[in-house]
């Protein structure tokens, strides 16, 4: 029987002895009280571009999902399973969160596999492969684009994920209702790995700028 990472626990007493220890009632606060975020990031797997560090934002603070390429698919309601969707149900529904981000990042693995057809695994049979078909259309325009370069055309496809899954949020009947009735707002925003730079997308145009921070 294999040992547990000795990695996660050394982190785990430096965890116990150092931010618990600073934040020990808020932690009971919240195992009495429960959660009540008022922020949902959709955000991706990637290690390097977690929200909490990002944000730095404390527990209980943020409601996060993520998943490869921060991807909200379409509302779907076909009986399947849907792990994302189930997600955002929760915390629309129950949590009734008031804004919810879309957060992409730079050097993308899920959206580099995407624009590079001969990066396995990626048959329409494969994970990966099927649940990048969500930006198809986007990635073989982008694909075909010879006067952007390949770090180009990278990051436009990760800002067009952006816009794409702000799109199929809207396709969710209580999401679309919220924010038409101004009790939910949905925002865009990329960050860049390399300089920790973050651009957050205008809701009118779709451009992504600095803020002033």
């Amino acid at each position: 029987m294999q040992s547990f990472p000795s990695s996660l626990l050394n982190g785990y007493r430096n965890f116990m002895s150092g931010r618990y220890v600073d934040e020990r009632e808020r932690y009971r606060s919240l195992a009495e009280e429960g959660q009540s975020p008022t922020t949902l990031v959709i955000a991706c797997s990637d290690s390097r571009s977690a929200p909490e560090t990002i944000f730095d934002a404390g527990p209980g603070e943020l409601f996060v999902i993520r998943n490869v390429a921060n991807m909200v698919p379409p509302h779907e309601p076909d009986g399947q399973f849907h792990a994302t969707s189930a997600a955002l149900e929760f915390g629309v529904k129950v949590l009734k969160v008031r804004d919810i981000v879309v957060m992409g990042h730079g050097r993308c693995g899920g959206i580099r596999a995407a624009l590079d057809t001969t990066s396995a695994p990626l048959s329409d049979g494969d994970f990966i492969g099927k649940w990048m078909g969500l930006l198809k259309p986007a990635t073989e325009q982008i694909q075909n684009n010879d006067v952007m370069t390949p770090a180009e055309r990278q990051t436009a496809l990760e800002r067009i994920s952006i816009r794409n899954s702000l799109n199929n949020l809207r396709s969710f009947p209580d999401i679309q209702m919220l924010e038409e009735s101004g009790n939910l707002a949905l925002h865009g925003a990329w960050f860049d790995i390399s300089t920790g730079e973050l651009w957050v997308m205008d809701a009118k145009t779709g451009d992504f700028t600095r803020p002033e921070v």
